[in-house]
This record gives C-alpha cells, structure tokens and sequence, in this order.
C-alpha cells in the first residue's frame, strides 16, 4: 500500500497560487465575434406588439434617434464657439439645451432596445443615416448658428409628428407618448427659446424714442 501523500506549508503554497493562476484576474482582451444580431431586425419580444409594428416603430426611432445626435452635436459645437454681446447667456442656454438632448437621446435608443430592435450609437453609423446638413468646420455668425439649430430642430419635429401618428394608429402606444411627450415638447421649447433670440429688436431704446428724436 503507497504511503499516503503528505502536504506541506510550501506545497500547499505553490498549490494555490497555481489555482490562483489558472482561475486569474487578467481580462481577457482582443475577443472576436460575430454579429448576434443586425441592424435594422428586431427580436420577439413580449409587449403585446407584432414584429411588422415593432420594425416600423424602430426605423422610424432610429431616424429621429440619428437626427437627434447630430443635433446634440451642434448644440456643443456652437456653445463653443458662441461669441458676440450675448455670448454668456447663449453659451449657457446651449449648454443647457445639449444636456436635454442627450436625455433624448438615451430615451430613444431605449425604446428602440426595448421594442427588440438595435439602436444607432456609432457615430459613423449615426453619419450615414442623419438627414440634418454638416455645417462648416469652422465658426459661422452667431444668427447663422442659431438658425442652423432651429432648421435642425423642425426637420426632427417633423418627423416626429408624422412618426408619432403612424405609430400610434398601429397601436405602439408606448413610441407615441414617448415621441409626444419627450422629443416634441422638448424640441417645441427649444425651438422657441432659440428663435427669440433672432428677433431684431434694439437693447438700448425703444422705438417710440426713437421716432421721438427724429
């Protein structure tokens, strides 16, 4: 009969850091896969919704959810590069509006996720599809950055009305309220917060004073 098999403080030692180093810490980097699921499909989930309406719906999201980046890109691009006599408040005013329209953006792609389908996020990709014209590299005037914003702002409202009615009448209640309560009526305030800034009117007099010193 083989003697039993004794374990001492240093074998049992090497033993766990072996264990140690086959059980690791290391992350495991450079993984490759394949594509689990394509763009432009949808999964079948459970929400009381057929896959033609939940296919529409997504196509329709990711439009706007397109549309909705590059907006948020130029509300950053021209906080930055604001100048003139109202600098500061337009400054703040457009960061303001840049942090409302990345909350639109994380409320979009999820109801795209949670309707089954894959949301737009490569910026690449978010290139491709978005209909909002690329503005100069450069600085533009402060009015030509203000209007470029607005045109942005109505080309999605427009889209959103027209996708919020279809999706409704097809019964994906959830789009049409999100679309309504979150992308139109954020896009309406903004829309009107911007466009009184482009309205000519004098800082420092009125224009009855002005007739008056005729």
């Amino acid at each position: 009969m083989p003697p039993a098999k004794t374990t001492t403080p240093a074998t049992a030692k090497t033993s766990t850091q072996a264990a140690s180093k086959k059980k690791g810490s290391q992350p495991w980097l450079h993984q490759q896969s394949t594509e689990i699921q394509r763009f432009g499909t949808v999964r079948q989930f459970p929400v009381a919704l057929s896959a033609e309406t939940r296919m529409y719906s997504c196509e329709r999201l990711n439009q706007i959810l397109a549309d909705t980046q590059i907006l948020f890109a130029l509300y950053k691009k021209h906080h930055w590069l604001m100048r003139g006599p109202t600098f500061y408040q337009l400054h703040l005013l457009l960061d303001k509006h840049a942090g409302e329209q990345l909350e639109l953006v994380d409320a979009v792609a999820e109801r795209v996720q949670t309707l089954g389908g894959i949301a737009v996020g490569d910026p690449r990709h978010v290139a491709e599809l978005t209909r909002v014209p690329r503005p100069p590299d450069g600085a533009e005037e402060v009015p030509a950055m203000l209007s470029r914003l607005l045109e942005a702002h109505e080309m999605i409202l427009t889209e959103a009305h027209d996708a919020a009615a279809k999706t409704g009448a097809m019964g994906d209640d959830g789009t049409n309220d999100m679309l309504v309560s979150a992308v139109i009526r954020t896009g309406e305030l903004q829309a009107w917060f911007l466009a009184e800034h482009l309205v000519d009117t004098p800082l420092v007099r009125t224009e009855e004073a002005a007739r008056t010193r005729r």
